[in-house]
């Protein structure tokens, strides 16, 4: 069936295409495919030109629609930019001070100057952005200088800048310490010193770390960029916040053109040198100071610096052509230059081979050593905490304190039987009540030291004790009752070989030597400098014998000295006219014998009669110094006719009679003849306040105190005697006390978090209400040490500076600090700043080139003078309180301090994070600081050691 379908299909078909052909011929086929393709040509086109047509209508409606009409925008933006430009009006207003605002526009006007417009310009003539840009900053100045007057800015400078300087000293004490222990492994140790400090600061801090921000200047910069951006969006209205490019070049202009290059300038190490040099350059730097920094110097770099230049100076002395008087200077300088370069010869050789004299080991085992009597280490602060250490290494503190309490004794006594004599004289009687407590605390030392039931007790002779005993129940008490037997302790302690005479074998009674500054002297004194320093001369002889050389130091048994006073002269100092005596001294040992010369002033002349006239009482009969004159006392004829007689003075006084009936005197002279500085005991400050100094320093061996420095034990049983005393002191200062106190404490006690005063933490809360008491203790406490040391010395620090502030300034002193944090931020201080910094960074109004690295060996004998002024600079009475070793090392280890610049780094951004955050409390910039510094690499290695220590106690 399909293949007929199939063949009906093929003959249908064919028999249509033969009919097509007939009918209409050959080409009919041909015709009709040409047709075919005409219509599908047409259709095509017809739909191309349709579709064009309809594509641009629609477009011409978008364009209507959403763009502006090219035919209109144009030519207004072609005639906007044709258009002259307006006059541009600025508000100069800022802080409401025109004092501050025209230097402040200065500093606007010089930062756009410099910073955009140079390159600005060559884009475009338009300075709408630069108004903008300008009308920026002003409105952040506006904003600034608002915050700024609702602040309450004592806070800031008494407390938080005092604590934060406290804490960094502290984190940098710690991180030498541990450095210290780890020995000389480390090749590079100004970087170990570096990474060991942000390692303690992040376990102090706990939370934050600084250490890229100051070692890595992509991180510095990147964190002050941050920093500005918060600023900005402080400060800035949202509409100007929000204008990136605006911002963005604000933000630079603050963080890489103003802050970055002030923060490089305040870090940089040789930029504090000179600071410190320039702030005490009123002060002289004395020939000893400078050689005990020689000495004592660790730094290779310094040593050859000093070297080096003495070198160069030595060079041009000797190519001079001189004769007569001038020769001998010259020769002087000479010798003394030779010295300096031996000196620095021979400590770099000792540094180079590793090889470092432990100093107090020397003088241990050097065995004569100098003596210091008992009766001067009971009565000196300093080596009274020494001894006291001994005594209760040994257990024999109980003597100890019985003769430091019946000492407060009889001094209370003394005033209380004084004040009841002029009470008596006015017609008031208290006799009984006064003797009831004198009676009370008599009882009280008794039970304490000397009865049964004391523990420890006091050995000592049983009649005596019995005498005591029967005398306090039968008579009235008297400030003499204790006499006998603090009479019989001192002899125990002073000839008991447990106890003084071990001491001076001991390893604590060589460091007492140092704190004393005795080592390097057989003489008993306190100080190594003075005001008005005396000029030295050549060291022919001997010069500041040092622990590196006791062996050098002469027995006084077999030394003879011979001295005159060759010549005078007037010496111009400073716009300071003085005569100066040229003293010729022959000193003869059984092996060799030394000339040489030495200067002295008058002034040390009287300085020194004063203090061999206070040791031996018999020389102020014997010895007669010449008197002072006041005016035309440079005259010629003056000062030979005092020549004479202070001629006659030394010779009287180096007569061998008198160095036989005061054997101890001849250490005494031999210091004064030493050819160097004269160090002088007692200050012009000390004399003028000797009168009240003494009264204090018998008020500090008072009962109060010798009972805080005992044991507990011991402390417990004699509290009664010491509040009843206490009472009686109450009593005697009275009416002071009401007119200290009658006025309410003008500054409020301000209690911070502990995380950010992590110094002042520990600070007595009645110390905390007197500012300067509280910045004085502190800054003491971690520059000296002091907390480490013996606590009843810190006492007695508290109790002198309280009571000299108190007798100087009363609570006035806390109205002065106030008037003087409002002086400070008054107008006329900040515009002050405000030109400072201008003059700095654009000097006569033009931008300050980068200043070039001075040279190293310039930034090292600038570091050598900086340490020589600190020390030249510091009190002697200071050096009397806490001693002269730890005086020096304290103000060595500040010095070393801002020798690093990372260190110098993260102290101002301390202080900077702390501004900010008293500027705007509300705004959780304590928290921010946080986040920014999170990425620290110490953090991150705190957080793991602290997690794995963690770890073990959460497993069990």
């Amino acid at each position: 069936s399909c293949l007929q379908t199939w063949l009906s299909l093929q003959g249908w078909g064919s028999l249509g295409v033969v009919l097509f052909v007939v009918t209409f011929g050959p080409f009919a086929i041909f015709y009709f495919a040409f047709y075919i393709l005409c219509f599908v040509g047409g259709g095509f086109v017809v739909t191309l030109l349709f579709g064009k047509s309809s594509s641009e209508k629609y477009l011409e409606q978008c364009e209507h629609s959403f763009l502006p009409c090219t035919s209109v925008g144009i030519p207004k933006c072609i005639e906007e930019m044709k258009r002259e430009a307006r006059p541009i009006k600025i508000d100069r207003r800022l802080t409401g001070a025109n004092i501050i605002d025209e230097p402040l526009q200065q500093v606007i006007q010089f930062s756009l100057r410099d910073y955009v417009q140079y390159w600005y310009y060559t884009l475009s003539d338009d300075e709408s952005f630069l108004l903008e840009i300008r009308q920026a900053l002003q409105y952040a100045l506006v904003q600034f200088s608002a915050r700024s007057k609702e602040t309450d800015w004592q806070p800031y400078f008494t407390t938080r800048l005092v604590d934060d300087f406290g804490t960094h000293l502290r984190v940098f004490r710690k991180a030498q310490q541990r450095i210290a222990e780890k020995g000389d492994q480390m090749k590079d140790q100004a970087e170990e010193l570096v990474d060991t400090f942000f390692e303690v600061e992040v376990e102090m801090e706990k939370e934050v770390c600084r250490d890229l921000v100051c070692t890595s200047p992509k991180d510095e910069e990147g964190f002050l960029r941050d920093l500005c951006e918060v600023l900005l969006y402080i400060l800035l209205p949202p509409g100007d916040f929000q204008n990136k490019i605006m911002r963005y070049f604000v933000r630079e202009i603050l963080s890489r053109g103003i802050l970055l290059p002030l923060i490089n300038q305040l870090s940089d190490p040789d930029y504090i040198n000179q600071y410190v040099i320039w702030m005490i350059r009123d002060s002289n730097c004395n020939y000893e100071a400078f050689m005990n920094i020689i000495k004592l110097s660790d730094n290779i770099g310094e040593l050859e610096a000093v070297k080096d230049k003495a070198s160069e100076e030595l060079q041009y002395l000797r190519s001079l052509d001189t004769a007569g008087d001038d020769i001998n200077t010259i020769k002087n300088q000479i010798n003394s230059l030779l010295y300096v370069i031996k000196v620095c010869d021979s400590r770099i050789q000792r540094l180079q081979s590793g090889k470092e004299i432990d100093t107090v080991k020397l003088a241990a085992n050097f065995g004569k050593l100098c003596t210091v009597p008992l009766d001067h280490i009971l009565v000196d602060n300093v080596a009274l905490q020494f001894f006291m250490d001994y005594m209760q290494q040994t257990g024999g503190q109980a003597h100890l304190f019985f003769w430091m309490t019946v000492e407060g004794y009889r001094v209370t006594a003394q005033q209380q039987l004084e004040v009841l004599q002029s009470r008596q004289k006015d017609g008031k009687h208290q006799t009984n009540q006064t003797k009831g407590l004198l009676r009370a605390a008599a009882f009280g030392v008794y039970e304490q030291y000397l009865s049964e039931k004391a523990s420890p007790r006091v050995n000592i002779d049983d009649n005596l004790v019995a005498k005591l005993a029967e005398t306090l129940n039968h008579e009235d008490p008297t400030p003499e009752i204790f006499d006998d037997i603090q009479r019989k302790v001192y002899e125990l302690m002073l000839r008991d070989e447990r106890f003084y005479p071990s001491f001076k074998q001991n390893v604590l009674y060589v460091r007492m030597l140092a704190e004393l500054d005795m080592l390097k002297d057989p003489s008993f004194r306190g100080s190594d400098d003075g005001e008005g320093e005396s000029f030295n001369g050549s060291p022919t002889g001997s010069i500041n014998l040092s622990l590196d050389d006791l062996s050098n130091v002469p027995s006084d048994e077999t030394v003879q000295l011979h001295a005159y006073i060759s010549d005078t002269g007037v010496c111009n100092d400073h716009g300071k006219t003085y005569a100066l005596y040229a003293i010729t001294v022959h000193r003869r040992n059984p092996n060799s014998e030394e000339t040489w010369k030495t200067y002295r002033r008058y002034s040390d002349f009287h300085d020194f009669h004063m203090r061999i006239t206070e040791q031996f009482e018999n020389l102020a009969n014997i010895l007669k110094l010449p008197g002072k004159k006041t005016f035309n006392n440079m005259d010629r004829e003056f000062l030979e006719k005092r020549k004479k007689d202070l001629n006659a003075y030394l010779q009287l006084l180096l007569n061998p009679e008198m160095m036989k009936a005061s054997p101890a005197l001849a250490h005494y002279v031999y210091d004064f003849l030493e050819n160097k500085a004269y160090s002088k005991g007692k200050g012009d400050f000390a004399r003028k306040m000797d009168t009240f100094v003494n009264p204090l320093r018998n008020s500090m061996r008072n009962v109060s105190n010798a009972v805080k420095s005992l044991p507990d034990s011991l402390a417990e049983g004699m509290t009664k005697m010491s509040d009843n005393m206490g009472k009686m002191s109450e009593r005697l200062g009275q009416d002071i006390k009401q007119s200290f106190f009658k006025v309410p404490p003008l500054i409020q006690k301000t209690y911070s978090d502990p995380d950010h005063c992590r110094v002042a933490a520990p600070i007595d809360d009645n110390v905390d209400d007197n500012i300067p008491l509280r910045v004085m203790l502190l800054l003491m406490d971690e520059v000296f040490d002091l907390k480490e040391r013996n606590q009843w010395l810190r006492r007695n620090i508290k109790n002198l500076l309280q009571q000299l502030i108190r007798a100087t300034y009363g609570d006035t002193i806390n109205r002065k600090i106030v008037d003087h944090v409002d002086w400070m931020t008054s107008p006329e201080q900040v515009a002050d700043a405000v030109k400072r910094f201008r003059d700095a960074f654009w000097p006569n109004g033009i931008l300050a080139e980068t200043v070039p690295r001075r040279d190293k060996a310039i930034r090292m004998r600038t570091r050598v003078a900086g340490k020589t002024k600190l020390l030249e600079v510091m009190p002697d009475e200071l050096k009397h309180i806490i001693g002269a070793e730890t005086t020096r090392k304290g103000i060595l280890r500040v010095f070393e301090m801002f020798q690093h610049t990372q260190l110098n780094k993260r102290m101002v951004y301390v202080f900077l994070e702390r501004f900010l955050e008293t500027l705007f409390p509300q705004n959780k910039f304590h928290e921010l600081f946080n986040k920014l510094h999170s990425r620290s690499k110490q953090m991150q290695r705190y957080k793991q050691r602290l997690h794995s220590t963690q770890a073990p106690s959460l497993q069990k």
